[in-house]
């Protein structure tokens, strides 16, 4: 067989068994964004799905194409292995600074603030404050968000302050000092949650939308509430509450601003 030929078999094997293991990589990394740091519908709201497909395009380009143009049988076996650790520690790099921007952008808590809930990323809170909050949550979750609520102003002047903030883009939910359990906020929340016929009123064209969220939540419509789910980037979900404990049960790419 021709020598050419033969080297370019092995050049397609190489790159194959290389395209191989970043499939399989790429699907365990997946595993752990989607399923841990952005459960439904996080990976939907913040884009977790365009960054496991960036990370894997990444891989590719740095990875398997690579192998394909350096390889080559022909090389010593000395030079083999510096292009094999060449091209291990440009996609190490590649993969990390990939996984390091998808923890950076994941959700670690979702803030039940006025009348909303806000979803707050790692990279929105300032670390420096994290002490300010209860101990229970001063490290941020990296096994999917929590639920917490927002204490009320102290005084008079913690409420002007408050205000001078959220006008320069600092909602309470971004920060700690007001942090607290999900518990504490319970009863505002209840008070503050709004019932299905008039979503159902409001939104008529999203009907089946709404319905198939009543069914996830697994209760009757009678015995759900709703409030709005929002973030920097997407201001059209909401979520579904038991009307008795608060408890999440489902959400809807639902617009709740009405």
């Amino acid at each position: 067989m021709d020598r050419s030929l033969i080297a370019g078999t092995l050049k397609w094997h190489a790159t194959l068994i290389h395209v191989s293991g970043i499939f399989f990589l790429s699907f365990a990394i997946g595993v752990v964004i989607i399923g841990v740091w952005y459960p439904w519908p996080f990976y939907a709201m913040l884009g977790g799905i365009k960054l496991i497909l960036l990370i894997m395009a990444v891989n590719m380009v740095c990875g398997p194409l690579l192998t394909f143009i350096l390889w080559n049988p022909a090389k010593s076996c000395k030079a083999l292995i510096v292009d094999c650790v060449l091209i291990a520690g440009i996609q190490s790099c590649a993969l990390g600074y990939g996984i390091f921007i998808a923890a950076q952008a994941r959700p670690v808590y979702i803030v039940f603030e006025v009348d909303r809930f806000r979803v707050v990323r790692a990279i929105d809170v300032n670390r420096s404050d994290l002490t300010k909050a209860p101990s229970d949550l001063q490290k941020l979750p990296w096994t999917g968000p929590k639920w917490i609520s927002i204490r009320a102003p102290r005084d008079n002047n913690e409420l002007i302050l408050s205000i001078d903030k959220s006008i320069a883009g600092e909602e309470p939910s971004l920060r700690p000092g007001w942090w607290q359990s999900y518990g504490l906020g319970l009863a505002e929340l209840l008070k503050r949650a709004r019932s299905l016929d008039e979503l159902a009123h409001a939104r008529p064209a999203q009907t089946a939308i709404i319905n198939e969220a009543i069914n996830e939540a697994g209760l009757q419509p009678s015995e759900l509430v709703w409030l709005p789910l929002t973030n920097e980037r997407d201001m059209k979900w909401i979520v579904l509450l038991n009307h008795r404990t608060g408890q999440p049960m489902s959400f809807a790419p639902v617009d709740g601003f009405f």
